[in-house]
């Protein structure tokens, strides 16, 4: 199937021709057909030579309808521009060829109607030439009379040729129906009428509402007026939904596939035709898809402005929208949106440096444009935003640009050096906390920088070979030297702390097992528990703690955590005397201190 819209003038036979056409009256409501007027958007369809089927969106043409011209025409991707032979060019008539022109739609036909009632030349000539300067281009003209039907065979052939020219529409993309009717059909409930211009619905499937995000079940669908399972881009479509009532949705509104889309309250867009950025009012209404929402203005610089909605839209990088003054029934410009997720204004200067990023941004979804002004971005949210991702994450499903990406891990190992170098005694930066001196929103994305020389080691960065600080180790050298004549002579805490052993010197050794820590204060060699065993049991057995005091060389102070430590390691038994006796030789395995 493929799609055109109607455009023109009031009452220069738009509704008309497509009922000569089609065999379809498009307008649909009583007072159209009584005032001859469309007031709301039509619809009906027709087969070509080719087998294909044609539908038309047929549009409003007076200026008090131009907001629902622009939701019929928003979605489609090309137009039958309608000019009378007796009247010519008109107002509205460049009125809607400056919306076409903003949405930049490239397929066109120009029908040149009521050739019975005027010489259809100088109205063909005019309306080409007005044509020719907007994205439309040179068209194709046909002159017909819908009365007598001259002509209708030349314009069917020629909208044959046209829709042999259209794109077909991506089918494996997301859905994103832009709703441009709502009714109730007694026994069926809410259905919503819309343009598919991408994806596919099928019975059954889940979507979500823009507007409310609510999901909502396909009860029904129909194209062209037929039942059908499934409908794929690009088709008119009807669709029949479950759990989802009127009053919640309506034009402007849309169908997602979910997960799928963004909401954006804000975006950057670039100004093309019509008023400059700098001469652009506060506030306008932007017509994107269906909708049409009262917009914030802030100009970025001479072709860029940033606008806030004041409801969130499903945006995508590429989408073209219309900017007018409801006031002056005027087209402002056209807007082809650059970023739906851009980062917050609020430094002097940050609107200039915004325009700079996105300076030769073009609105073609790019994955290397968008990871060089991001630097990181959540995979899902670039494929949202409309982009194709073929970039490995960097962990998790974060995306980075590779040249921050190297910067990132360049500044890591600054962190770890200066680290270490104010904190001898620690092993390494803090894993949380070289997150947050990165400015990374994720702890995984530190841990993905991580390569060598650097490396992980108990929650903590750290550089170089694996052992104990250079400062911690000398001051076990110390101890150990203490040590080397009474083993089991622990030193006091004011000794420790001579030794370069303070709290967090001594934590360090204990984590690397150059030193036992039996309790508080109370530090010896990793050998002492063999050392005992071998004094120990020597003894008349069993023995008390006096009696291993004695042997040992030392006090109960030590005595007693250390016989504690032996019981636990199987070296001694505790008996129920309070007694003990030295057990199987059953050796912890030894810990070599560093060097």
């Amino acid at each position: 199937m493929r799609v055109i819209a109607t455009a023109g003038h009031v009452d220069h036979g738009k509704s008309t021709l497509i009922h000569a056409l089609t065999g379809t009256h498009p307008d649909r409501l009583e007072e159209e057909r009584r005032r001859g007027l469309t007031i709301d958007l039509g619809f009906a369809w027709t087969d070509l030579a080719s087998g294909e089927r044609l539908a038309f969106v047929d549009v409003p043409g007076h200026e008090r309808f131009v907001p629902t011209m622009l939701a019929g025409v928003g979605p489609v991707p090309a137009v039958l521009f309608v000019v009378a032979a007796d009247e010519g060019w008109k107002q509205q008539s460049e009125e809607h060829l400056a919306a076409l022109d903003a949405l930049g739609v490239r397929h066109g036909l120009l029908a040149v109607t009521r050739c019975d009632l005027a010489d259809p030349g100088p109205a063909t000539a005019q309306a080409r030439d007005r044509i020719r300067s907007s994205t439309l281009g040179a068209v194709e003209a046909v002159a017909v009379s819908s009365r007598t039907g001259a002509g209708l065979a030349d314009l069917r052939a020629a909208l044959g040729r046209l829709a042999a020219r259209l794109p077909d529409g991506d089918a494996d993309s997301p859905v994103r129906l832009w709703i441009d009717r709502s009714f109730t059909v007694r026994g069926s409930g809410l259905v919503v009428t819309g343009t598919l211009d991408a994806g596919r619905i099928r019975r059954g499937d889940v979507l979500v509402t823009a507007r409310s995000g609510r999901p909502v079940r396909v009860r029904g669908l129909q194209a062209l007026g037929e039942e059908t399972d499934l409908v794929r881009a690009t088709a008119r479509v009807a669709v029949n939904l479950k759990d989802l009532d009127k009053e919640s949705t309506g034009r402007g509104d849309a169908l997602l596939t979910p997960d799928s889309f963004l909401p954006c309250l804000r975006c950057d867009v670039r100004v093309h035709g019509g008023t400059p950025a700098a001469e652009l009012p506060r506030t306008a209404v932007a017509h994107i898809g269906s909708a049409a929402v009262p917009v914030h203005i802030r100009p970025l610089d001479a072709d860029l402005v940033r606008l806030t909605l004041p409801a969130p839209l499903p945006l995508r990088i590429g989408d073209r929208a219309v900017l007018r003054d409801p006031g002056l029934r005027r087209v402002l410009a056209g807007l082809t949106l650059l970023d739906p997720q851009p980062p917050e204004l609020r430094r002097r200067g940050s609107a200039t440096r915004r325009a700079a990023e996105l300076g030769d941004a073009s609105g073609t979804p790019s994955e290397t444009a968008e990871l060089r002004r991001r630097l990181l971005v959540r995979r899902g949210e670039l494929t949202a935003m409309g982009v194709a991702v073929h970039t490995t994450p960097v962990a998790d499903d974060w995306l980075a640009d590779p040249s921050h990406w190297t910067t990132l891990r360049a500044r890591l190992a600054e962190l770890v050096t200066a680290h270490l170098s104010q904190r001898p005694t620690e092993e390494g930066i803090p894993v949380e906390a070289a997150r947050h001196r990165l400015g990374l929103p994720a702890v995984s994305l530190v841990e993905a920088l991580v390569t060598p020389p650097l490396r992980m080691i108990r929650g903590r960065v750290t550089t170089g070979p694996t052992g104990l600080p250079a400062a911690v180790a000398d001051a076990v050298h110390r101890l150990t030297t203490d040590l080397a004549d009474s083993p089991f002579a622990a030193p006091h805490a004011q000794r420790l702390a001579e030794l370069g052993l303070g709290r967090r010197e001594l934590a360090t050794a204990v984590r690397h097992g150059a030193v036992l820590r039996l309790a508080e204060h109370v530090v010896l060699l990793p050998d002492a528990p063999l050392l005992a065993a071998d004094r120990l049991s020597e003894l008349d057995q069993p023995f008390t703690v006096g009696t291993a005091s004695r042997a040992l060389a030392t006090t109960r102070r030590v005595t007693v955590p250390l016989l504690e430590h032996c019981d636990g390691q199987g070296i001694t038994q505790l008996l129920p005397d309070k007694r003990r006796r030295c057990g199987p030789r059953i050796r912890p395995t030894p810990v070599t201190p560093p060097p």
